[in-house]
């Protein structure tokens, strides 16, 4: 099959709709569908990164079974009503695809035998794509839809060589549990695992020059610190208005689109969402994160089984990132929150004191927002760790990233160290400013001081690099040049791969 790139985007045969980035994983879904061995790819992330949009306009019509399941939360106290409105609905996409069965399934076993004859009528020399859209929704209490779903694929699927099986889920902590770490019949059994990550600050350009908006890079830093790069919240930007308006009518008014959607967003990621907020909150109060027994401590929750699974799960989601303590051991991991959103829902929303409809806009100069785009440019600098690899040159270098904090009464943080496979460390300051920044006589005297302690505390025979990671640069003076690199926001806008 033909390939098409154009701009960093690609078309498959003679798509209509052109997908923004998401390069690699086109690649993969090509390669899976020219694969002459039957497939089973499980495609996952959060909610609203764009998965169904992905494989749906990747695909276009070339679906031999394209089904996507009933929200279950408007008939979640009755199990057996939403059991039967499922099965319903999968008899008449049957249907829709030329299936010759009438009535309801009257359980998951005859609706995949249903599914498996469907596919035995079409052309055994055409690759059979099958995707089923928010598989999660479909396992309702006491279905037996696992067991069913395993049988398909085990007894079935996986000896058709044309076949090319394409799940997709939301519900993280049940693709978890039941696919990517499913003890039973479907362990091992995907033969693709396929996370979606949120938009790169490339890929969110992209998507503003498609929608014909005008922001800056200043501006799109900025709208990605609240976002986190999610295509559906980029969506709701509209043409006309400022960057402070935008978020005002998406945030802060009476009917904002997304006032309400942090609660939507755990909820429809995990069962007892309550759990997985609260381990949120506890890390959001930290920048360089928290180890497991500190998270415990101050949840009061026990460091076994249960707070694992939420902080495997929660990883997963792409919501914390867990990484070493620079030459520690390994119960002292901690666990980070790098969810853009999630730290701006927690700075605030979770808190808020003012109902004003204007409260960017009246707010955005003010030291309580400075304060916030301090911390939330580091999260930006740390989900795009590869832009930065890229711009030093190192893409191709080993390396362990994370913040470092000393022990004692006056730690001395650092925002960033780039540990390198070639002996040198990046030491990185991490500064957002409206400006290029100047390093003053105190802030060199601090820097100094900063590297010194770090040396001293690590005792590392490597050669530390003081980088500077800003928003417009290094203004030249008599103490720049105690600067190795400095990196701008520009660099995070780089491409994450060449063609």
């Amino acid at each position: 099959m033909n390939k098409l790139y154009i701009c960093g985007e690609i078309i498959l045969g003679d798509m209509k709709e052109l997908i923004i980035g998401r390069i690699r994983e086109q690649r993969k879904l090509q390669d899976l569908y020219e694969s002459e061995y039957a497939e089973f790819l499980i495609v996952y992330g959060r909610r609203r990164t764009g998965k169904t949009f992905l494989v749906r306009e990747y695909f276009e019509d070339k679906f031999s079974f394209y089904h996507t399941a009933l929200s279950p939360y408007e008939m979640l106290d009755n199990a057996e009503l939403l059991l039967e409105q499922q099965l319903k609905k999968f008899g008449d996409t049957l249907r829709s695809y030329g299936s010759l069965c009438s009535g309801t399934p009257k359980d998951w076993f005859e609706a995949f035998d249903w599914l498996r004859d469907l596919l035995l009528k079409k052309s055994q020399k055409k690759r059979l794509v099958v995707f089923i859209d928010e598989l999660p929704w479909l396992d309702t209490p006491r279905s037996n839809f696992v067991t069913a779903f395993e049988h398909f694929w085990n007894g079935w699927g996986a000896g058709r060589h044309n076949l090319f099986l394409i799940v997709c889920g939301s519900a993280t902590s049940w693709i978890a549990n039941k696919l990517l770490n499913n003890t039973g019949g479907l362990y091992g059994r995907s033969t693709y695992e396929m996370p979606i990550a949120p938009f790169s600050l490339r890929e969110c350009e992209l998507f503003y020059k498609k929608r014909g908006l005008v922001l800056d890079r200043y501006d799109q830093l900025q709208a990605y610190m609240i976002t986190g790069g999610i295509p559906y919240y980029l969506s709701y930007f509209e043409k006309g208005l400022s960057l402070p308006q935008n978020i005002d009518a998406m945030f802060f008014s009476s009917n904002g689109k997304l006032t309400n959607e942090f609660e939507r967003l755990y909820s429809s990621l995990f069962v007892d969402s309550q759990r997985y907020i609260s381990v949120v909150k506890a890390l959001s109060e930290r920048r360089d994160g928290l180890t497991r027994k500190e998270i415990s401590k101050k949840l009061g929750l026990s460091s076994g089984g249960g707070l694992t699974e939420i902080l495997r799960t929660l990883e997963a989601s792409n919501l914390i990132v867990s990484y070493p303590i620079y030459q520690g051991s390994q119960r002292d991991v901690r666990y980070k929150l790098i969810d853009l959103f999630s730290l701006f829902y927690m700075y605030f929303m979770e808190s808020r004191t003012t109902n004003s409809r204007n409260f960017w806009s009246e707010n955005h100069r003010s030291p309580q927002l400075n304060a916030w785009r301090g911390f939330a440019f580091e999260e930006v600098c740390y989900v795009h760790q590869n832009q930065l690899k890229q711009a030093l040159g190192i893409a191709g270098v080993h390396t362990e990233i994370m913040p470092w904090r000393s022990k004692g009464e006056n730690p001395v943080q650092i925002d960033m160290v780039i540990d390198r496979d070639d002996r040198i460390i990046n030491v990185c300051e991490i500064k957002f400013t409206m400006d290029e920044f100047t390093i003053t006589k105190e802030y060199d005297a601090n820097l100094r001081h900063k590297l010194q302690v770090f040396m001293d505390n690590t005792k590392l025979k490597r050669n530390p690099h003081l980088t500077l990671i800003t928003t417009y640069g290094l203004q030249k003076n008599e103490y720049s040049g105690h600067v190795q690199k400095s990196l701008t926001m520009d660099d995070l806008f780089r491409e994450e791969f060449s063609y």
